[in-house]
């Protein structure tokens, strides 16, 4: 099963606002972590995104397309990064976030559906 899990926040914010050996030790985790799910043939994607400063919110009403800088939502809910990963179920996945959840606080975490839901026509 394909789960993706995303952590949340500016890390711009965040390594002004940590302790030096704090933000490394994350880090080091971060690098340690997907080390470990590449060997375990778990880890699918992982990236880490742009500061929420360089985000585009684009929207479209009344028939135009509006481009307005920086994100729609607070830094601090802004998508730092994620991870896709392929486990057996959702024991796993759990126990994985919650690796994550230590650093990050709080996470979110969604199984990835291999395809659209099935919709029974009546």
């Amino acid at each position: 099963m394909k789960y993706i899990l995303m952590m949340f926040g500016d890390g711009g914010e965040m390594a002004a606002a940590a302790d030096p050996a704090w933000v490394r030790d994350m880090l080091t985790f971060m690098d340690d972590f997907n080390a470990e799910l590449t060997k375990t043939g778990e880890l699918v994607h992982a990236y880490g995104l742009a500061f929420p400063s360089s985000a585009k919110t684009v929207s479209y009403e009344d028939g135009q397309v509006a481009v307005t800088d920086g994100p729609y939502a607070e830094s601090k809910e802004s998508l730092a990064g994620f991870w896709i990963f392929d486990v057996p179920g959702e024991e796993r996945a759990v126990e994985l976030a919650g690796r994550v959840a230590f650093w990050a606080r709080k996470v979110e975490l969604r199984q990835v559906p291999d395809g659209p839901p099935d919709y029974d026509e009546e």
